[in-house]
């Protein structure tokens, strides 16, 4: 196997100079390879496998890519992960946010992390996603948070409205005396910058638990 072939060099310079956003579908694919073999060159096995995307979607596309010849399990890993961190980081934008359950599709794989992830959704003017940010990530116990650092985002990308979500690696949802200071601090922040906090939320594998749900300083 070739370390890395000469095309596949000219589309990372290319990229490089222009941005992600410049490479084709298959430049693309080709930057996730990394290298074709002896026998397949990585522009072609680039191709081909677009082929099959275009033909097979991203439902099942592991055994469909590594039918393919060149492609092992590694190279078909590679591609279909990229698959879903994309569909992961984009599912979210411009769903509504009403309720918490809402929210929970697109926050669940942080409740599986043994660290505490510390979240701020920031929202438009109809409750819409802008982003989802990562704020802080902690230890197995704790996070630490300042005001600043959860408006921020909010402030840069003009957001109506802001909410924040954590996740409790012990299993337990129910908010400690820290979270609820928290809120506190929180909310008082959102009306001085005019920016709506409208729930935190604290979730695990198994569960969550709404702040404003639970009329704790949100009703």
């Amino acid at each position: 196997m070739y370390s890395t072939d000469c095309k596949n060099l000219d589309v990372r310079e290319k990229t490089m100079e222009h941005g992600i956003s410049f490479p084709f579908d298959e430049e693309l694919v080709m930057l996730i390879l990394g290298s074709g073999t002896r026998e397949m060159p990585v522009n072609l096995l680039a191709k081909r496998i677009v082929d099959v995307l275009d033909e097979h979607g991203d439902k099942d596309i592991v055994p469909h890519l590594m039918a393919l010849k060149g492609v092992g399990e590694s190279k078909a890993l590679a591609v279909a992960a990229a698959i879903e961190l994309g569909r992961r980081r984009s599912l979210h934008l411009k769903v509504q946010i009403r309720h918490a359950y809402d929210l929970l599709p697109f926050v669940r794989n942080y409740a599986m992390s043994n660290k505490e992830h510390f979240l701020a959704i920031t929202l438009n003017g109809s409750y819409e996603i802008i982003q989802i940010h990562v704020v802080s990530v902690g230890t197995l116990t704790r996070t630490l948070i300042h005001p600043r650092e959860i408006f921020m985002d909010a402030i840069k990308e003009s957001a109506s409205a802001l909410l924040v979500c954590h996740n409790h690696p012990s299993g337990n949802c129910e908010p400690s005396n820290e979270d609820i200071e928290t809120t506190r601090i929180l909310l008082e922040a959102s009306k001085i910058l005019g920016i709506d906090l409208i729930d935190h939320i604290i979730i695990s594998c198994e569960e969550h638990f709404s702040f404003k749900e639970n009329g704790i300083m949100f009703d």
